[in-house]
């Protein structure tokens, strides 16, 4: 890469051959600079790639897009405009084992598909990464950090999202995020997705399936290698299908090649803002849940006569 954008230049003494720079206006006046990779906390995703677009460079956008679906759509609405390609780093739509899974449900490995189940539990995460826990910067808690992948490759598998609502709850820390979530989608052929998240749990658990009317395939671990079919019949037959020693580079190399080549982007923009449409409705359903039950308690409350 030609340079890097930090608010501590000393961050960038690793890099010496690259420039550095603190402004990003500053570095996106520079002509040398034709694509730029926001990585970002997640409240500057849609300020730092809006400008770059209109700065007419190319942008990839680490996840999830944005702070919510309006914000996603304006990113994609300026990257129409300005004509220029705007990506999104959902680096798991590279893994062969997830691109080998679509591949069998195309060709009816386990028959009508009718449920994803994905869970990604573990404990509160590391304090070097403790801009997760705000609100303001990150938009949420497991669900915008490991929930939007698992949301991500569920829409992988089968597309834009008919339906989505969800529960967000602190079952163990007192956290201005949430610590658990849990985001039921409805996709079509009446496929229903169960991604549940988590922040609380001891056990380190990573599943991912699909099981349909005729089998099943599973995934767990999903960052590991192996994908296991079975059949209605009990037969079980395994793959190794290890991805990337760099999990992120086919997502770079691919965003490079679209710029360059004109090679479709693995996942545009227009692909990518309905992950944060789910989040968007998992959080409205929060809402109307919280109003639902202040107004029974305030229904239930003793009133005072004159």
């Amino acid at each position: 890469f030609y340079a890097v954008l930090t608010r501590s230049p000393a961050k960038a003494a690793v890099y010496p051959e690259a420039l550095a720079f603190t402004y990003l206006n500053e570095a996106l006046r520079n002509p040398a600079i034709d694509a730029v990779y926001v990585a970002s906390p997640v409240a500057l995703h849609a300020e730092h790639t809006i400008a770059s677009l209109r700065a007419g460079k190319h942008v990839l956008c680490e996840k999830p897009v944005a702070m919510d679906y309006a914000q996603a759509k304006s990113m994609a609405d300026v990257a129409r405009e300005s004509e220029r390609l705007l990506g999104v780093a959902y680096y798991r739509r590279f893994y062969p084992k997830l691109i080998r899974a679509r591949q069998l449900i195309a060709e009816g490995a386990i028959g009508q598909p009718v449920l994803v189940e994905a869970n990604c539990h573990g404990w509160l995460e590391s304090p070097d990464r403790g801009w997760l826990k705000d609100p303001a910067l990150a938009g949420g808690g497991p669900l915008y950090d490991v929930g939007s992948h698992r949301i991500d490759a569920s829409n992988f598998l089968f597309g834009r999202p008919r339906r989505a609502t969800g529960l967000l709850s602190n079952a163990l820390h007192e956290l201005a995020v949430e610590d658990s979530a849990t985001a039921l989608i409805e996709y079509a052929g009446g496929v229903h997705a169960v991604i549940d998240v988590r922040w609380n749990s001891r056990i380190a658990r990573d599943q991912f399936r699909v099981i349909g009317s005729e089998g099943e395939i599973s995934l767990d671990p999903l960052n590991g290698t192996t994908l296991r079919l079975l059949a209605s019949d009990g037969r079980l037959t395994e793959e190794q299908l290890p991805a990337h020693a760099n999990v992120h580079y086919p997502a770079v190399e691919n965003f490079v090649a679209a710029v360059l080549d004109g090679v479709p982007l693995a996942c545009s923009i227009d692909e990518a803002i309905w992950t944060d449409w789910v989040t968007g409705q998992v959080k409205l359903a929060q809402s109307m849940q919280r109003k639902i039950a202040s107004a029974i308690v305030d229904a239930g409350s003793p009133r005072s006569s004159v």
